[in-house]
């Protein structure tokens, strides 16, 4: 039992050191050394946990792909409210800066869902969790009588994401800041539910400028 510990351990430090080195190097000019100084061992060491470093970032990508998640799915569920679950998940939802590790880490290892089946399995069900997150909010949103939708409410989350991904590549380049993706998102939203959700943002605790 200590053994398996002490192996998990020694994994969880080394997508650790992944997520640094992809960070600092980007995918395409990654390698295997990078990972292992990032960590303090020798390359060896590293393969002693895995066959590759392909399977390592892969691993590396799911991870961060959970903690994106279960983060925004928490936050949201702290509230009754579909509106403000609805500006919870917006804000969670868009990078701080271009500098916010998570975020520039699920983009870094994108490009590879273009030609490798298992990244573009992962990169689909993140956006499937995605869109079924907003999809209920929406749902739940038009049952309290917050939301008139124009649009069936799978149709709108999906473009949500959509938008989402498209902005927090300017957020990340530094073309435009969160507050202004945030009050484009903001927009839409209203323009699809006929919900103003800047009308009473001050009572709900979230603002488009914070992380």
């Amino acid at each position: 039992m200590a053994r398996s510990k002490d192996q998990q351990a020694r994994r969880t430090q080394l997508s650790q050191a992944a997520q640094r080195a992809l960070l600092r190097k980007g995918l395409e000019g990654l390698r295997l050394r990078d990972v292992a100084e990032e960590a303090g061992v020798t390359p060896a060491a590293v393969l002693y946990y895995y066959d590759d470093l392909d399977q390592l970032m892969q691993e590396t990508y799911q991870q961060a792909i959970e903690r994106f998640g279960t983060e925004r799915e928490s936050l949201a569920d702290a509230f009754d409210d579909a509106r403000d679950q609805l500006r919870s998940c917006i804000a969670s939802g868009v990078a701080a800066g271009p500098e916010d590790e998570l975020p520039r880490l699920l983009f870094e290892y994108w490009p590879r869902s273009l030609r490798d089946p298992r990244a573009a399995a992962l990169d689909s069900s993140l956006t499937e969790r995605q869109v079924s997150a907003y999809n209920g909010i929406l749902v739940l949103g038009r049952a309290q009588g917050h939301f008139s939708l124009t649009t069936p409410p799978r149709v709108i989350a999906a473009c949500l994401v959509a938008m989402e991904d498209g902005f927090q590549m300017d957020i990340l380049a530094g073309r435009r800041t969160r507050p202004e993706v945030i009050s484009a998102l903001y927009s839409y939203v209203h323009a699809v539910t006929g919900c103003d959700l800047t009308a009473d943002e001050q009572g709900s605790g979230l603002h488009a400028d914070r992380p």
